[in-house]
């Protein structure tokens, strides 16, 4: 059948709207009409060519849609489920058989290499292959093909066209805070980045009880909506040194900090605040070979840590669906985050993104 896409044929260029084919679903693959999806920092991240993932491609991996078609094996969902489509994995190496699926031993070829396990495509444009399974998904378009392990069926009664973003950002943001560094009431916070996941994560803390909740970032808009969503303090290390400002705001440093930048000194920064037996995550996306210096004295004798953290250390089928409940209840308002775009808005939805003048587009296939 033809489908509508968004296409990257060139790094660093706009998408290119176009009329492709995608094949029927395999015995174990899921068609999906998308209804949303949401615009990554990843997904601007391989455009650019940052990644390894190859061109052409159709990009897109927060994306959410009904169920079209099942293949036979398929017992998870039926057509006519709403669904969010998540991240891939294998299911059967030594990290999914422990439940810990984020860190799939086949994690990177399984999301970035755009081909089923098999090498194959479903997408091509006229005899051309055009790559595709970007995250076990490729969104960017009308249509989709996933797997029942990226896929969650979520709720008949819940706005589907906001959900795409729980596959990814705000998951991951969230799941930092409540999965990874598994922050508790009572203890201080600090996020690194304000941007969509940044301020997920400031959410989840929120939601656990921390007392002591801090905002960095270089925009002060956004460090407006933090405080709206949450933040105790605020500070932009633009105009004075985050680190002086975090400890004479704590008095010894921070419980639990949160890099969403991937900017080495930030990540420097961030640990340098670090109170004794203090926890730093990091997530952000940087370049293949970024290395981060840090202080091994400070490091050390200090029994700090520094965890890299993948898609929040999350079960997407019970975690997509508490967010959902967190955010029905009031207390999870991912919503104040999101902009709408239609689909022939997506690379103006790209590029606000970049400028920072929208924390997380949504983009409207219909």
């Amino acid at each position: 059948m033809q489908i509508k896409a968004a296409i990257a044929r060139a790094q660093g260029a706009d998408l290119s709207l176009e009329t492709i084919d995608i094949e029927e679903p395999r015995d174990n693959e899921i068609l999906v009409k998308v209804v949303a999806t949401g615009v990554c920092h990843t997904d601007i991240v391989v455009r650019d060519g940052m990644l390894p993932t190859p061109l052409p491609v159709v990009l897109g991996h927060e994306g959410a849609g009904i169920v079209e078609k099942v293949g036979r094996s398929v017992s998870k969902v039926k057509a006519g489920d709403k669904v969010v489509m998540t991240f891939n994995s294998c299911g059967h190496c030594p990290s999914c058989q422990d439940h810990h699926i984020s860190y799939c031993h086949e994690f990177f070829p399984r999301n970035f290499f755009a081909a089923r396990t098999d090498g194959s495509s479903a997408l091509s444009a006229d005899g051309e292959r055009i790559h595709g399974n970007f995250f076990g998904q490729s969104s960017f378009a009308t249509h989709a093909i996933c797997h029942e392990v990226n896929v969650v069926k979520v709720p008949d009664t819940v706005p589907l066209e906001l959900l795409g973003p729980l596959a990814c950002g705000i998951q991951t943001g969230a799941g930092a805070v409540m999965n990874a560094l598994k922050v508790s009431a009572g203890k201080s916070f600090a996020v690194f980045g304000s941007g969509s996941v940044g301020l997920s994560a400031l959410m989840a803390a929120k939601v656990v009880g921390a007392t002591t909740i801090i905002a960095v970032d270089m925009n002060d808009e956004r460090l407006d909506m933090a405080r709206e969503l949450g933040a105790t303090h605020t500070i932009n290390p633009g105009k004075v040194d985050a680190t002086t400002e975090i400890m004479a705001i704590t008095g010894y440093g921070l419980n639990f900090a949160l890099d969403t930048t991937g900017i080495s000194r930030v990540i420097r920064g961030a640990v340098m605040a670090l109170a004794p037996m203090g926890a730093c995550g990091i997530l952000g996306a940087s370049a293949m070979g970024t290395e981060i210096n840090l202080d091994e004295v400070h490091f050390m004798s200090g029994g700090r840590r520094l965890i890299g953290i993948v898609e929040g250390e999350s079960n997407p089928d019970t975690f997509i669906p508490m967010l959902v409940e967190l955010n029905a209840q009031g207390r999870f308002p991912f919503d104040k985050l999101v902009k709408f775009y239609d689909f022939v808005e997506i690379n103006q939805a790209i590029h606000d993104s970049e400028s920072g003048r929208t924390i997380k587009p949504i983009v409207r296939m219909q």
